[in-house]
């Protein structure tokens, strides 16, 4: 697969909690934080924001062994209340040389999808990469011959932050209902 087939990634998990509660985990933008090895921090761009609103932004703080640290920006772009939860993800800074930022042309679209399931819930999370650069971009700018293992790399490492994340907010989601 190429970049520019705008690669992406799923992974799913039943939490034996209602959806009420999984949502609250997951409109949590500071949670994720504490589940994933790459993103270290995020906070809303208006403090006085607390829940997630289409058009809202938010700034993420990450950090990869192979990348070093930078920061992207998030715009709500998908929110159906305890159903959908979607975020498009720019480089504000240029980090990776893709231009001004676009949320019409993000760098990672990121999704989360819940559905009442068995007494609980499907909770379910994607990322799709591109179309925008980032730093999958700049492995292949140094690599090109290797786009195909270097795209298959990066899925397989968000699939593996992903099942993690997932693990985090079922442990979390069903502790609390204990």
């Amino acid at each position: 697969m190429r970049y520019a087939d705008g690669p992406r990634v799923e992974c799913d998990v039943h939490v034996g909690a209602p959806p009420q509660r999984v949502w609250e985990l997951v409109t949590d933008i500071q949670l994720p934080a504490r589940l994933s090895p790459e993103l270290q921090r995020a906070e809303w761009t208006d403090a006085a924001t607390t829940a997630p609103a289409l058009g809202e932004t938010f700034v993420g703080h990450n950090r990869h062994p192979l990348l070093g640290e930078w920061r992207t920006m998030s715009r709500v772009v998908e929110l159906r209340e305890q159903r959908v939860f979607g975020w498009a993800v720019v480089d504000p800074d240029g980090a990776f040389g893709g231009g001004a930022p676009d949320f019409d042309r993000p760098l990672a679209t990121w999704r989360f999808t819940l559905s009442p399931e068995a007494g609980g819930t499907r909770l379910r999370q994607s990322a799709r990469l591109g179309p925008a650069r980032s730093g999958v971009s700049l492995a292949i700018d140094r690599m090109p011959d290797r786009e195909e293992q270097i795209v298959s790399s990066r899925l397989e490492e968000l699939r593996a932050n992903i099942e993690a994340s997932l693990q985090g907010i079922k442990a979390l989601a069903e502790t609390a209902e204990g």
